[in-house]
């Protein structure tokens, strides 16, 4: 009985240890891992979606609150805004939607009328060779010039010829596009 209770103290002094250091090593990388996605992920797609600007959007970002989730928690986008001789001509920001696999992180980017300058996809795990193919010019070339009420399937009256072979894809392409556009007014009231 004895070996037991020792084995129960032992290992509950172990999982305690760990979880502190693991909570001390999240807490003390946030910031690090933070800068690594911008710098990696966002500043790319960003750079593809906004053009002639003479500020640094990465340094001006904005964290905006754009709503809330189910649970009642706050929803915030960064916002990077490309300014021309001080003023905002266009921002950049991402939306997520379901993909065929899992979440679509789509950059995109938007002028002061609402139309957009661009998309770039950030982040995907669609299919290789068809879902995978949202990244290719062909399909997000598509989206430049286009509003909230063009950036749909041709099929549904816009302007966007989805990928055969990755309806789902496509579809969560445009689900996130729409997402980010259905956003735009309040980011527009801060932004611009």
């Amino acid at each position: 009985m004895r070996d037991l209770i020792k084995m129960v103290v032992v290992l509950a002094v172990i999982c305690t240890t760990s979880g502190v250091v693991l909570s001390y090593v999240n807490t003390a990388t946030e910031a690090p891992r933070e800068y690594q996605y911008i710098k990696f992920v966002q500043e790319p797609s960003m750079k593809a979606v906004l053009s002639d600007y003479d500020n640094d959007p990465i340094k001006e970002r904005i964290k905006l609150v754009v709503g809330e989730n189910e649970e009642g928690n706050p929803i915030e986008t960064v916002v990077f805004p490309a300014k021309k001789g001080g003023k905002t001509h266009a921002v950049a920001y991402s939306a997520t939607a379901k993909g065929y696999h899992d979440l679509i992180e789509v950059m995109v980017g938007v002028d002061p009328d609402g139309t957009l300058t661009g998309i770039s996809i950030m982040t995907h795990t669609e299919t290789p060779g068809l879902g995978a193919r949202i990244e290719e010019p062909e399909f997000t070339d598509q989206f430049q010039g286009l509003d909230v009420d063009t950036a749909k399937l041709s099929d549904e009256g816009g302007q966007v010829d989805a990928l055969s072979g990755a309806t789902f894809s496509t579809a969560g392409v445009i689900a996130a596009v729409g997402s980010a556009l259905e956003q735009f007014p309040q980011i527009k009231k801060e932004t611009f």
